[in-house]
């Protein structure tokens, strides 16, 4: 062989070996992809290929997340209304550039479908976003990609709307059933005219609607609140585009939102670090029959609290009576009485003026106009003396909102909405007035008659009974014992009954626990008049609890804060005793602190937000109230999280009541609280004050600072615990580097500092150089600008276990360490 045909060979396989390296994510005219083959994208997250549904012998091409069943993780699919009906299909760029699925007969089944490609050298290459994207060799422009053509997905960055200035609308369609990916009859985007709307739409008709937006949020979606988890955002181009996407945080997670066959839009939270099979639903559009669109008709109010649903506003009645007492109420209301400003107009006799009845936490309706209105009140006016105008409501994003024809879609909700208000003849309010005074009249004569028969038979019978019950039910609880704390009155303390919170948690139903410590299970339940509660129960097996128990129940029942958990009851029957509690939809601060997902709801202004909660909490417990509380088990499980991520302190079965001015600490022979978390002089002979809650709190604040647990450092790294991390950091000077990266932000780097600083103060060595908690917050406020240096913090760890094995060998100070107990208890 020559040595020009061998440079010629191998040049050739040189220039093969570059292909095929270079299409591990790129299909190009000289390499396609036939069944089973496929490609996967640079990061690995995607992947396009050949798959079949469940159940179905069909082929199709689609996208689906890397490493799990593509039945389960399909985000796209190509030949939706053609499939392959063998294993001979092959996805190709075609000869006029468009990428194309083919079956064994060369029949185009679906095609990128661009026109004018000829002459453009086209690639299609898998991106790390989900998409398939079109591009010029030469220039990497893109001419195609498979977000324009939405699936059932909706992924990041993914655009959602329409051109008014073409027609073309970018839609999202579901699938016609979970075995067959041919579109079905449902079908998502955006609606632009008056205020931008999302919609889902059931064969062309409206299904869902999530109220307007206003430029973080739409406001007819309940609870919905600005999230860095993932951003909306709208962009509109001179009203004649109208483009709606959302971007998440890829590293760890992705968020996509997936259409069922039914229309339920359902908000998936995928992790990237375990299982795929390990998702999370955040959210879905359709929760109950009042988020379908116009349930109740139109001037039809819907609240799903409320038995019969539907119901028609004040001064409508129903169109069609009959039809309404059967639960059909889709015809809907009509008004009861003519406004004055039709009255006005038609030349009949004139009366009062109309007013507006005011309707508070509502999804406003449908087809609203925008007027430019600075105020709310200016927004009343001005639709006051528009005889047109029938409601109106405002926002301080969108402004003053009208509404002149029919009010469609209306919904109470339990949280969040707008305020609303009706337009209703003079009469109809003032009639809501009579009725109200009626109503009052009523009740206080039938309430005086009742309390007259009620004192007679309270002296004749019930307070014997009372007296009897009261002197048991105080003898189970405190067993003849008389101490400190038993001195409160027990009249004063809310007392259910044991069937009461059977029927609440569905006989105490494992699938109600929320949690299980020391004490006992936690569960979640919903007392008759609808209200979410966490009960506590005290296990017949526990070696610890009951003397938590009746500390709790007196020390918390003297406290009202808004930074701590309220208690609502307690019951003691039998041998059951049992706390009930308000009910935190969100668990407790460990749960988000430390979770590698759920941490990411926690930027830096959240987290700040809960270090001044837990601070206001403290400072209370300490100073404000009429109690002197120390606390003794301050730690991220015991602080409670809110709907909207508040913090509440909680847990008091530790707490200690100071009497009196004068005492500042105590001495105690049994050690309770949280290894990690109690301060030296407490854990080596037993010393507590407000200062060892203090070193708590440090501890607290550095973790939440850090995200790291102070207990979670192991054998293999330099320190054993997150204060002697801090620290060493701290003489390095470079204490950012223990700050979490998700809150990591040069914008946020003063006060980040500032909080390391004071949290380094709080976990000193000696208790008389930490500072109160008034100080602390002074500090953390920048009213104390000035903060001095910190000495060393007590790494408590090391120090326990070598103090505890002394204590053994050599017989020293016993009360210090006799009977250490543990407390973790899981939020609730």
């Amino acid at each position: 062989m020559s040595r020009g045909m061998i440079s010629q060979v191998f040049l050739l396989l040189f220039s093969s070996c570059l292909q095929f390296g270079s299409s591990a994510d790129t299909i190009t005219p000289s390499k396609s992809i036939k069944y089973p083959e496929s490609i996967v994208s640079n990061g690995s997250k995607f992947q396009l290929g050949f798959f079949s549904p469940a159940n179905s012998t069909d082929l199709y091409v689609g996208i689906w997340y890397n490493g799990i069943d593509p039945v389960k993780g399909v985000i796209w699919v190509a030949n939706r209304e053609k499939p392959l009906k063998d294993s001979s299909g092959t996805m190709m760029i075609s000869e006029d550039g468009n990428l194309v699925v083919v079956n064994g007969q060369k029949e185009v089944l679906w095609s990128s479908n661009v026109e004018k490609l000829k002459g453009y050298n086209t690639i299609a290459r898998l991106l790390d976003l989900g998409n398939v994207v079109l591009l010029d060799k030469t220039t990497d422009m893109k001419m195609w990609e498979s977000f324009q053509q939405p699936s059932n997905v909706l992924m990041p960055t993914m655009k959602l709307g329409v051109d008014l200035r073409t027609g073309k609308k970018i839609q999202g369609t579901s699938w016609k059933s979970p075995t067959d990916p041919s579109v079905g009859n449902f079908s998502v985007g955006i609606e632009p005219s008056g205020v931008p709307q999302t919609f889902v739409w059931k064969n062309s008709q409206p299904y869902w609607r999530s109220g307007q937006w206003n430029g973080e949020v739409f406001v007819g979606i309940e609870y919905m609140t600005y999230s860095d988890l993932r951003m909306f955002s709208l962009d509109i181009d001179q009203g004649k585009t109208f483009y709606l996407s959302y971007t998440t945080s890829p590293d760890k997670f992705l968020l996509d939102f997936f259409m069922d066959p039914e229309g339920k839009i359902i908000e998936r939270l995928w992790n990237w670090t375990d299982y795929w099979e390990d998702t999370k639903i955040l959210w879905s559009n359709v929760q109950n029959e009042c988020d379908v669109y116009g349930k109740c008709g139109p001037f039809g109010s819907c609240d799903s609290q409320n038995p019969t649903i539907c119901s028609c506003l004040r001064g409508f009645e129903p169109k069609n009576r009959e039809e309404w007492n059967r639960g059909i109420w889709t015809g809907g209301c009509i008004r009861s009485t003519t406004l004055q400003c039709n009255r006005k107009n038609s030349g009949r006799e004139v009366g009062k003026e109309d007013g507006f009845l005011k309707l508070e936490m509502m999804k406003v309706p449908d087809f609203a106009q925008r007027w430019p209105s600075n105020t709310e009140d200016e927004c009343r006016n001005r639709c006051l003396n528009c005889c047109s105008c029938i409601a109106c409501a405002y926002d301080v994003s969108i402004g003053c909102m009208s509404w002149n024809g029919t009010l469609i879609d209306i919904q109470k909700f339990s949280g969040g909405g707008m305020d609303l208000y009706i337009r209703l003849a003079y009469s109809e309010l003032e009639q809501k007035k009579d009725v109200k005074l009626k109503i009052i009249i009523t009740t206080v004569i039938v309430g005086t008659i009742i309390f007259c028969i009620c004192t007679l038979f309270i002296r004749g019978w019930i307070v014997p009974k009372g007296k009897a019950w009261k002197e048991k039910t105080e003898e189970m609880l405190f067993g003849r014992r008389k101490t400190s704390t038993s001195e409160v009155k027990l009249q004063e303390l809310p007392l259910l009954k044991f069937e009461e919170l059977a029927t609440a948690t569905k006989t105490f139903n494992l699938a109600n626990q929320l949690g299980q410590g020391g004490f006992g299970p936690v569960y979640r339940g919903t007392l008759q008049n609808g209200q979410e509660i966490a009960v506590k129960r005290l296990s017949s097996t526990s070696g610890q609890g009951l003397e938590e128990f009746l500390n709790e129940v007196f020390v918390i029942s003297k406290l009202q804060h808004r930074n701590l958990v309220r208690l609502l009851g307690c019951c003691v029957e039998q041998e059951e005793k049992i706390l009930v509690y308000e009910f935190m939809p969100n668990k407790s601060l460990d749960t988000y602190l430390f979770d590698p997902i759920r941490k990411e709801f926690l930027d830096w202004r959240k987290r700040f937000n809960i270090i001044e909660g837990i601070s206001r909490g403290l400072l209370y417990l300490h100073s404000d109230s009429r109690l002197r509380i120390i606390h003794r088990d301050l730690k991220a499980s015991n602080i409670l999280l809110d709907e909207e991520l508040n913090p509440k302190i909680s847990d008091f079965g530790m707490a200690r009541i100071f009497r009196g001015d004068n005492e500042n600490e105590a001495n105690t022979r049994r050690v309770v609280g949280t290894y990690g978390y109690m301060s030296p002089e407490y854990a080596m002979v037993g010393l507590f004050s407000e200062k060892s809650d203090i070193f708590s709190y440090g501890v607290l604040l550095l973790e939440i600072v850090s995200g790291r647990r102070n207990t979670s450092f192991g054998n293999d790294e330099d320190t054993s615990s997150l204060l002697e991390y801090a620290w060493k950091l701290w003489n390095e000077d470079n204490v950012l580097a223990m700050v979490d990266k998700l809150v990591c932000d040069p914008c946020h780097r003063r006060e980040i500092l500032r909080c390391i600083h004071v949290g380094l103060l709080c976990v000193q060595e000696m208790a008389k150089d930490r500072p109160t908690m008034s100080t602390v917050i002074s500090m953390l406020n920048s009213e104390i600008v000035d903060l001095p240096s910190p000495k060393q913090p007590a790494f408590i760890l090391k120090q326990i276990m070598t103090n505890v094995e002394f204590s053994y060998q050599h017989g020293q100070q016993r009360c210090s360490i006799n009977n250490v107990t543990i407390t973790n208890v899981q939020g609730r």
